[in-house]
């Protein structure tokens, strides 16, 4: 026999979903915000069940912005209705511009690091 010694264990296999770094928490939560504006509430939907559970700065910010995204669906459903009367392409307009300028604004906080509240939203995720 030899005197080889042993190799060394595996490594642990993947364990769970480890916390971001500050960085990537950042990282994530500016993606998300600015997801909104191109994809409505899918990137904050998913950004929330992915990532919930990996820091707490992340999870505030992609509940605020998924929490913010619907509330605008459900007024951009509401105002296409309206357009039967015609104000609701005034209304569709107004709204089309508080999710950029609002949705710009959550993405410079989130990258500074601060936390952010959208105005004008319902809350359904805490």
């Amino acid at each position: 026999m030899s005197d080889a010694t042993p190799p060394p264990p595996p490594a642990a296999p993947y364990q769970g979903n480890p916390q971001l770094s500050p960085a990537d928490e950042r990282l994530w939560s500016t993606l998300v915000h600015v997801g909104g504006i191109f994809f409505g509430f899918i990137p904050a939907l998913i950004g929330y069940l992915v990532l919930k559970d990996r820091g707490p700065f992340v999870r505030a910010h992609t509940a605020t912005a998924l929490n913010f995204q619907i509330t605008m669906t459900i007024a951009m459903i509401v105002s296409s209705i309206l357009t039967i009367i015609l104000i609701g392409f005034l209304l569709m307009a107004a709204i089309g511009v508080l999710i950029i300028v609002f949705s710009i604004i959550a993405a410079v906080k989130a990258n500074q690091g601060q936390p952010y509240a959208y105005p004008l939203t319902i809350k359904f995720v805490s």
